[in-house]
């Protein structure tokens, strides 16, 4: 028999009842239950439940043994009793009592669990980075990077593209961050910079001739430390094509990620075809040229209305090249004063002058402004927003750059 293991932990179901096999792995759980040791024995693949009864010779040896510690166990594989099959484990319907034991390595005290997804501070977690990563949840991460890494690689062959590696020593060019440097052993003195993209080499290669490039390439920036990445854990799929239009891009880009999301995420795509919005409408509807377009709220330019409103605020601005934008909360007009209160502070807040707003409720158009509109005004700002019963209107009123950032 093999002198660590016959089976990996996450391999074992119910038709292997009988077989003698051998395990080794880390002991992720231990329980006493009235003088029968229980252990939950994890490797990368999964858990196996390990069964020690007391008149196992060994039994006081796994009395002692702590959470961590690795160790390699035979014995028979027994199918659980109908009312002891646990469905939250891939092994659940059989367990492995244990007729011999061994200690491979002993755990220390641990610095925090990891058999429990509790909050721990980071600077612990770094400093014993070979525990955080046995804890499931960034066990789960590394393979999920590693299987998309392998998607990616597999879908662009599949397209026709190449994978090409870059060289890493090079010299500096100004990009977005500062570089990291080496110094060169044979040239005392002087430095190497690492890239902060490849983006000189593949322009290389794609003016030497090589049509579609690709690269999951490391990106070396000297810069501070985000949310989402660390200095020198920043990758990139970096990808070239020739003679090709924008649309030829978009298109391969949207395949990939489509892809991507449908076989390893549970989040569902909302349009195998990405939306497209010009640069300058993304600033006029929402502000910003990332919107959050789950929420698709618009805002709607109604200067030409205003134009000899009565409300000077708003007729000023539309006469003097100034912008009046609405934006349509949906169902918001049943809402107390005290909400359109709120909101009109909060605006204040980051750094709006005011909030005008109009609520459509009880088959009016009310608000602090609807003495200043005519009826055609009104009748046309619905038709504008195409706001209804129910609905509620919020103005924002002044140069058109301010006001779309608002």
């Amino acid at each position: 028999m093999h002198p660590y293991r016959t089976h990996t932990c996450g391999a074992l179901r119910k038709e292997d009842a009988g077989t003698l096999v051998k395990l080794s792995g880390w002991v992720h759980r231990k329980r006493d239950h009235g003088g029968v040791i229980f252990i939950d024995l994890r490797d990368h693949y999964g858990l196996t439940q390990v069964v020690v009864n007391p008149d196992a010779p060994f039994f006081t040896e796994v009395e002692k043994v702590r959470n961590e510690s690795v160790i390699t166990v035979e014995g028979e594989v027994v199918a659980r009793t109908e009312d002891t099959v646990n469905p939250n484990m891939a092994t659940g319907e059989i367990e492995m009592v244990a007729s011999s034991y061994l200690l491979e390595s002993v755990c220390d005290t641990l610095p925090f669990p990891v058999n429990q997804e509790l909050e721990c501070p980071e600077e612990t977690r770094l400093a014993h980075r070979f525990l955080d990563l046995r804890r499931e949840r960034m066990h789960n991460n590394i393979l999920l990077r590693s299987r998309a890494t392998a998607l990616v690689r597999q879908h662009l062959v599949a397209r026709g593209f190449v994978e090409y590696h870059t060289p890493i020593l090079t010299s500096s060019s100004p990009e977005g961050a500062r570089d990291y440097l080496v110094p060169s052993r044979l040239y005392p003195g002087q430095f190497y910079a690492l890239p902060q993209a490849p983006q000189q080499f593949k322009q290389l290669l794609m003016v030497s001739g090589f049509d579609k490039y690709f690269q999951i390439a490391p990106c070396f920036r000297d810069e501070d430390s985000r949310a989402d990445r660390s200095p020198g854990e920043f990758y990139q799929i970096d990808m070239e094509m020739s003679f090709i239009t924008q649309d030829d891009l978009f298109g391969e880009l949207e395949m990939l990620m489509v892809r991507l999301f449908k076989e390893l995420s549970s989040k569902r795509i909302m349009a195998e075809v990405f939306p497209r919005i010009a640069f300058r409408d993304a600033m006029e509807w929402y502000g910003t040229d990332k919107p959050d377009i789950r929420f698709d709220m618009k805002m709607v330019d109604c200067t030409d209305i205003f134009t000899d409103c009565e409300l000077k605020v708003f007729s000023s601005q539309a006469r003097s090249g100034g912008a009046v934008k609405a934006l349509t909360a949906k169902g918001a007009a049943t809402q107390p004063r005290k909400f359109f209160d709120d909101m009109e502070k909060y605006a204040k807040s980051e750094g709006a002058k005011g909030l005008a707003w109009l609520a459509l409720r009880d088959g009016e158009i009310k608000g602090p402004i609807a003495k200043f509109m005519s009826e055609s005004e009104k009748q046309a700002l619905m038709g504008r927003t195409a706001a209804v019963e129910g609905d509620a209107l919020f103005f924002g009123a002044g140069p058109r750059q301010e006001t779309n950032d608002y």
